[in-house]
């Protein structure tokens, strides 16, 4: 398949494709650990670990609790984060100017991610960007989660947008795969926490840099 040029709205995840957010994320985890006294987990280990929001996090973290220890852990991981957000969360490189370039050309954004929405939106804000997205849906918006299609439905629905030049964009085949249960472009990015399952869930196409996607998307609306 030829790589599309663009698209009329484009949907992002937030962790591993716009925000680089694995410190902090690493160090709530492991500090969750540390408060069930268990020993702390190498850093690959916990970023395997996210894309499925929260609640699957600790899980995984913490695979032998039942759930009323479950719920525990994950309201200690939840107050922790909250604290420690922004400590070390930065943009990936190049982000800032493929998305300040997309705002001025008014081209529709959104976020879709599973982390939980008042978490992204104090996120979003505290980087500078919330003017820049029309919605931001969490994993708590919806009753289910990525890869189901409902938060990338409803973003159709309130921008107007044509399914046929959507495109999701993300770092695994969480997001891959919520692209094609959606039946939109689905875009990976080669840099992020989950990369290498775009193997066993391919992309349309994959950039290197979102600045490629903003020329992409500017490109196709010049032609149209």
């Amino acid at each position: 398949m030829n790589p599309p040029h663009g698209s009329d709205l484009l949907i992002f995840d937030l962790d591993g494709t716009l925000i680089d957010s694995k410190e902090d994320l690493v160090n709530s985890v492991n500090a969750m650990l540390s408060w069930k006294g268990r020993e702390p987990l190498r850093h690959e280990v916990i970023a395997s670990y996210i894309g499925n929001g929260a609640p699957m996090l600790v899980k995984r973290a913490l695979p032998d609790l039942d759930e009323d220890q479950h719920l525990a852990a994950l309201q200690f991981f939840l107050d922790y984060y909250r604290e420690h957000m922004l400590d070390a969360t930065t943009l990936y490189p190049g982000v800032r100017e493929a998305l300040d370039r997309l705002h001025r050309e008014r081209v529709p954004m959104a976020i879709l991610t599973n982390k939980p929405v008042r978490f992204s939106v104090r996120l979003i804000a505290g980087l500078g960007l919330a003017e820049h997205f029309f919605q931001i849906y969490g994993g708590n918006s919806f009753e289910e989660k990525k890869p189901h299609p409902i938060g990338i439905e409803r973003l159709i629905a309130e921008s107007s947008a044509d399914r046929a030049r959507t495109a999701m964009v993300g770092d695994s085949a969480v997001d891959v795969l919520t692209a094609r249960a959606a039946s939109v472009q689905a875009c990976g990015v080669s840099w992020g926490f989950q990369p290498e399952t775009f193997a066993q869930a391919p992309p349309d196409f994959i950039v290197d840099d979102l600045r490629q996607l903003a020329a992409r998307a500017l490109d196709q609306r010049a032609s149209k």
